[in-house]
């Protein structure tokens, strides 16, 4: 036990992309001791025309590993830049609120930078405009969801669009 060097363990178990921090060390009773906290991906990314990969709790991109995590996904046109910053405060607003975790299966950013969402419930995109302002639109959609598609029903629309303030347009299939 006195051979083993904790340090380099550590150093060696942190160069995974999948582990966020490692620690060892040994206990006074001669046990060799390793505890890992694994990275958590929130949102898968799929950009047009290259490779996937994650973003994790901490707003870093992973890779992407063997086995795929049933998260929200983001396509189109998406850069590093706009999948660390706008689509990662999204997916943190998706994965903290139980209601839109349960409901959005896909963000899609189309040539115009402008966002739409795909739900697990409903045959209708939401069409949330330029990313400003994420949180107050999904709100409205929230109470447009609970006071008007609960009475005239889930999939009378085929677009719901909060792209203006204070409206919620919909267009009827």
């Amino acid at each position: 036990i006195d051979s083993i060097r904790c340090r380099d363990i550590e150093n060696i178990l942190e160069k995974n992309t999948f582990i966020e921090s490692a620690e060892c060390y040994k206990t006074p009773l001669g046990d060799l001791c390793i505890s890992i906290r694994q990275r958590i991906p929130i949102l898968r990314v799929m950009p047009t025309g290259s490779i996937g990969y994650y973003i994790d709790s901490k707003g870093q991109s992973m890779p992407q590993g063997s086995h795929a995590a049933h998260l929200p996904v983001a396509t189109g046109h998406i850069d590093k830049k706009m999948a660390e910053g706008t689509l990662f405060h999204m997916a943190q607003l998706l994965h903290e609120d139980s209601f839109w975790s349960r409901q959005v299966e896909q963000i899609n950013v189309t040539d115009e930078g402008d966002l739409e969402l795909v739900p697990r419930v409903g045959d209708h995109i939401l069409f949330l405009g330029k990313p400003v302002r994420i949180e107050e639109k999904l709100n409205r959609i929230r109470t447009f969801y609970t006071k008007g598609l609960s009475r005239v029903g889930w999939n009378k629309y085929s677009r719901i669009s909060v792209e203006f303030e204070n409206q919620v347009i919909c267009k009827r299939k």
